[in-house]
């Protein structure tokens, strides 16, 4: 019988570049916020995959930018620090990138200083020709000696699977470090916080959502009168200004009971159960950068 392997794989890569959809997609449940907008995953968030010979904790980091807030600090440090602590390193890039940009730049010196076993993952092949892929491949092999190099479309969940496995053959005999029907190490208010936040950078306009932040007020679990389940849930998103409050407020209420509809949508499934879902708004001035709320982003 084949020795059970795990360990602890970082996806790393730019904002906005399918890092959070390929965690998704391998975990085959929504615990990390998707949306086209840029900087939308604010922590490390770990995805827990067990297998029959194997048992991958993946950890989605923050996408690389520049900081311009004690947040945007935290996000930088949290993405750069996941690569010190783990066995294996994803580095997802764009297809469509014509050459090494800066951002990319900056993870490469990052992964060659340490030195550690790194799988080039090459995502949105769909939107390009072979001869580019080509091309591309070309570029990153001159730049560092990857262990493998993947070309994938997360959003179509193909050749995810080859990820999966060449990531396996580079983790080390160890234990299952979570139970087996474990997919995440967030706890269920976390994953209501993660749905909610989502629904808002979806529908709210470009200046808004990186000055939101979500927080579940109260979660209970109850059961019915004819014995089934419903969770009362209680949500405030915070955030910068006035001016912000009302658009997320929109007019009539509608921009957050749209928000609201969505989100519980999202919840019944998740939670498999029938929810009552309460969405206050409230600003918190320069929350970007007080310590007691950026706290709660760092790396642990």
């Amino acid at each position: 019988m084949e020795e059970f392997k795990s360990g602890f794989v970082t996806i790393v890569g730019r904002t906005n570049v399918g890092k959070s959809t390929l965690i998704n997609s391998f975990v085959g449940e929504k615990i990390a916020a998707t949306t086209n907008k840029p900087q939308t995953t604010r922590k490390a968030i770990r995805a827990i995959i067990t297998r029959e010979n194997s048992q991958i904790i993946f950890i989605d980091t923050p996408g690389i930018h520049k900081p311009k807030t004690k947040l945007g600090d935290t996000m930088l440090d949290t993405a750069f620090d996941s690569i010190l602590q783990v066995d294996v390193v994803i580095f997802l890039i764009e297809a469509t990138s014509e050459e090494i940009g800066k951002g990319d730049r900056q993870i490469l010196e990052k992964i060659k200083q340490t030195n550690k076993k790194t799988i080039l993952v090459i995502n949105k092949i769909d939107l390009i020709k072979r001869e580019k892929l080509l091309k591309l491949i070309t570029l990153y092999k001159n730049e560092y000696n990857f262990s493998a190099i993947v070309p994938i479309s997360a959003l179509k969940n193909n050749k995810t699977e080859d990820v999966l496995q060449e990531v396996e053959k580079l983790l080390k005999p160890g234990p299952l470090y979570y139970e087996k029907e474990e997919y995440t190490d967030q706890t269920m208010r976390q994953l209501v916080e993660e749905i909610v936040r989502e629904k808002a950078l979806k529908f709210l306009e470009d200046e808004v959502p990186h000055g939101i932040y979500v927080e579940v007020e109260k979660m209970e679990r109850k059961v019915t009168k004819d014995k089934k389940k419903i969770y009362n849930i209680e949500v405030t998103i915070y955030c910068l200004r006035n001016s912000h409050k009302g658009i997320i407020i929109g007019k009539n209420g509608q921009m957050l009971k749209k928000i609201g509809i969505y989100s519980r949508y999202d919840l019944e499934k998740m939670l498999d159960s029938k929810i009552n879902l309460k969405t206050w708004v409230k600003v918190k001035q320069d929350w970007q950068d007080r310590d007691d709320i950026v706290k709660k982003f760092k790396f642990n």
